[in-house]
């Protein structure tokens, strides 16, 4: 298959492009930078079976977006699989602690870029009259909450609002539309971005997190094998469920885990 995975330069989205490769697909990745792009790309050389190439695009630019689809098309012949990937959290505040600028780029990414994402893989794909379209999940997609994570969970919310309408709008059509669920992933996103790792709050959540997160190496084969696998408009591919989540709680009470302390790969 030919996938495209925008913010596919670390983290999950790096992940997925790397178990997609190894499984002899063909992948385009975008990030922000050109060194991120081409790091990137020589760390997934080194394992790819398929074929690999990278854009340099801004999610919140449709015309990055569409050059993105460009690229991918004409080095692959078509695109089919679009994953809204790319995605910015803040350290967790709350909301009134935060200035204009966090609050305005975490809404920019996560749902204008995704939004445009979608604009731009729907067009594409109902031109060639088949395709599949992913958006990522996140904190705040079932309605959960916590302190300090209102900016971030709100526009994963509105993500899935998103993927529920637009399957509902292209149901007569040949597009197939689902989502990704990731669950907790050891990533920067986590140990950079959301939390200073060495502050009392990390320290805090640390067993909460023991118990339920994951690495990238564990969850990628799966989203990978379950985005192959959809075949029906509204899939949704998740790791964890509520009672796989209270399976783990209840082992972990007997035995400890430290997914902290395992390989770092893919996030990048």
């Amino acid at each position: 298959m030919n996938i495209v995975i925008t913010g596919g330069t670390r983290g999950i989205g790096f992940g997925m492009a790397r178990e997609f490769l190894a499984r002899g697909h063909r992948v385009a990745i975008s990030g922000r930078s050109q060194d991120g792009v081409e790091r990137a790309l020589r760390e997934l050389g080194a394992v790819a079976v398929g074929e690999a190439v990278g854009v340099v695009a801004d999610v919140t630019d449709a015309q990055a977006l569409q050059r993105l689809w460009d690229a991918a098309a004409a080095r692959f012949g078509s695109v089919e699989v679009w994953i809204n990937n790319a995605g910015i959290t803040h350290r967790r505040q709350a909301l009134g602690e935060l200035d204009s600028r966090q609050i305005a780029e975490v809404i920019d990414v996560n749902l204008t870029g995704t939004l445009l994402g979608c604009r731009v893989a729907i067009a594409g794909m109902l031109a060639q009259g088949h395709g599949r379209l992913f958006n990522m999940e996140g904190f705040g997609s079932d309605g959960l909450t916590q302190p300090g994570m209102a900016i971030y969970g709100s526009t994963k919310n509105a993500v899935r609002y998103l993927s529920r309408a637009l399957v509902r709008e292209y149901r007569d059509t040949p597009l197939v539309i689902g989502t990704v669920s990731p669950g907790i992933v050891v990533t920067e996103l986590l140990t950079r971005d959301l939390y200073d790792t060495r502050s009392p709050e990390f320290a805090a959540r640390r067993r909460f997190l023991d118990m339920l997160a994951d690495t990238v190496d564990t969850v990628a084969p799966h989203l990978v094998g379950g985005v192959l696998g959809a075949d029906r408009t509204g899939a949704r591919v998740r790791w964890m469920g509520p009672w796989q989540a209270l399976g783990r709680v209840l082992k972990c009470l007997v035995v400890r885990r430290d997914p902290f302390a395992g390989d770092r790969r893919g996030q990048v």
